[in-house]
């Protein structure tokens, strides 16, 4: 690696993207090491109707926060932000650990969201202001990947092992350590940079509130269609998103200090880039929601032999971003690799649309080794791509509208493809055991093949019919698969619309340090 300018050591250079991969890794780990532990605090807490609240609190929070403080980066400067949203996040963990009801966890996960949200809107967006030349960024970028493929690998573990032999409250205050080493590199080693501005700087509180109004709303929407169909609540959360992103819409539109500014969303490139994040996202979290589903409940894995044939695609993230990072540089088309990435990434969802119970465990890891490949190709370099094609002003809300966009494209990807699954399981159970509604109505909820205490009651209740429980088991397994496996087109015509928007991309020039 190359020191990034005359200004800063390689030391100190070095210190402060650790206090970044610390950043990174605290949001990732916690969001992986609690959705292990869910089950359990569930259980002790006593509030299953506000289960799925426990990550849409943070999500929407966080989902809402992050173009805000990109933005707000901009303005004055991320690393104040920085140190605020760790001490925050740090602090939320606590209180989530404290909590004595599901209401109080909720609400700690909402504080938690906030301060999530402001870290992937600020800490991303450091790296350009760190190094400007953006081939030696782009090397630098593999510690922010390593990190978050090491958070991811290990987080699941983390969260089962202190859960089962210490309590499932410290799933959140592991946090505490890794928040205070945070503070201290972030604090000590991350320069302060402030823009400097022309003209004062006026805050666009009314476009904030219209962006929380409109994220928030779509974010429900999302999350309660799937459940509730069209319902009163679902149509009035729609009309609120609907018109506070019009109202949205035409506040920032010739807004000259727009917290969202879509005269980016006018750039082809930058839209383009935009466009394949969401895409992105949408592909990548079909495949990580539902992957083990298929592989537990249609294949009849164990969790452990699940998390062994899917644990590649994460950990190939990281290898690939360390080949990314030394090859895009010296590529006459950099932008080629996008396409190399999404091509992975479409072999690795047919392989998921191919496999079957009977399917070597080599081929399977083998798909999901292309998925983290196409992955690893993908990611790091929309992040560069971004920032070599937004003005300098725009930096932190370009980099943070490509998160949340990510984000959002996830929640799209949960809720479609997770309709389409409930509707088709549910339609083959009923067909299939039309004549039997008792057994049918045992079937309806799929985590029966997952969950081993409701199966085997499951198979009991059956065999008590008179009928074959095994078999029929094997039989909704079928009907869980081919659901599942038929829902994964969305992600096929996510990924063959992505290959037509990266016609849209013209050749990137990477800019030199002089000319950042």
């Amino acid at each position: 690696m190359q020191t990034p300018n005359t200004e800063r050591t390689f030391r100190q250079s070095l210190l402060a993207m650790l206090g970044i991969c610390f950043v990174i890794m605290m949001v990732a780990l916690d969001q992986t090491i609690v959705a292990t532990a869910l089950p359990t605090i569930v259980a002790e807490l006593h509030g299953f109707e506000l289960y799925a609240w426990v990550s849409t609190a943070y999500l929407l929070a966080s989902v809402v926060t992050i173009p805000i403080f990109g933005r707000l980066g901009d303005y004055y400067g991320r690393r104040p932000f920085v140190v605020v949203a760790i001490v925050t996040f740090t602090l939320a963990s606590i209180l989530c650990g404290m909590a004595n009801s599901m209401l109080l966890l909720v609400l700690a996960r909402a504080l938690q969201g906030i301060g999530g949200g402001m870290l992937v809107g600020t800490a991303f967006a450091c790296i350009p202001d760190l190094f400007p030349d953006s081939k030696v960024r782009l090397q630098w970028q593999v510690m922010l990947s390593a990190a978050f493929g090491i958070a991811n690998a290990i987080g699941p573990s983390i969260g089962g092992l202190l859960t089962h032999y210490v309590s499932w409250r410290a799933v959140f205050f592991v946090n505490i350590p890794v928040g205070l080493l945070s503070v201290f590199f972030v604090s000590r080693y991350l320069p302060r940079i402030k823009p400097q501005h022309s003209d004062k700087i006026r805050l666009d509180w009314l476009g904030a509130l219209l962006i929380t109004l409109f994220l928030g709303s779509l974010q429900l929407s999302v999350e309660w269609l799937p459940a509730q169909g069209f319902s009163l609540a679902v149509m009035a959360t729609l009309i609120i998103c609907t018109v506070t992103g019009i109202l949205a819409w035409r506040q920032e539109a010739n807004n000259e200090h727009a917290m969202l500014p879509f005269a980016l969303f006018r750039d082809p490139a930058l839209a383009a880039l935009f466009r394949l994040s969401l895409l992105m996202g949408f592909t990548m979290f079909a495949i990580l929601s539902y992957a083990p589903l298929l592989l537990q409940g249609g294949f009849h894995l164990s969790a452990s032999q699940a998390g062994m044939l899917i644990t590649p695609l994460v950990v190939c993230i990281t290898f690939a971003s360390i080949i990314n990072g030394r090859v895009v540089p010296h590529l006459p088309r950099p932008e080629a690799m996008l396409y190399v990435g999404f091509g992975l990434l479409l072999i690795c969802v047919l392989g998921m649309m191919l496999i079957s119970p009977h399917t070597s465990h080599v081929l399977v890891i083998a798909f999901m080794v292309s998925g983290g490949l196409g992955l690893g190709f993908i990611m790091p370099n929309l992040t560069i791509f971004v920032q070599e094609t937004c003005p300098r002003k725009d930096l932190g809300i370009s980099t943070a509208l490509l998160q949340s966009l990510r984000m959002i494209g996830g929640m799209l990807s949960t809720a479609l493809v997770g309709s389409i699954l409930t509707w088709r399981y549910g339609h083959e159970i009923s067909q299939r055991f039309a004549n039997q509604t008792a057994i049918a109505n045992l079937m309806k909820d799929p985590q029966v093949l997952v969950n081993p205490e409701a199966q085997h009651m499951a198979m009991t209740q059956i065999n008590q019919m008179g009928f074959d429980g095994l078999a029929l088991i094997e039989q909704a397994r079928a009907t869980l698969s081919h659901a599942i496996q038929s829902s994964q087109w969305l992600g096929v015509a996510a990924i063959l619309f992505a290959f037509w928007c990266l016609r849209r991309i013209p050749r990137i020039q990477f800019k030199s340090k002089a000319q950042a």
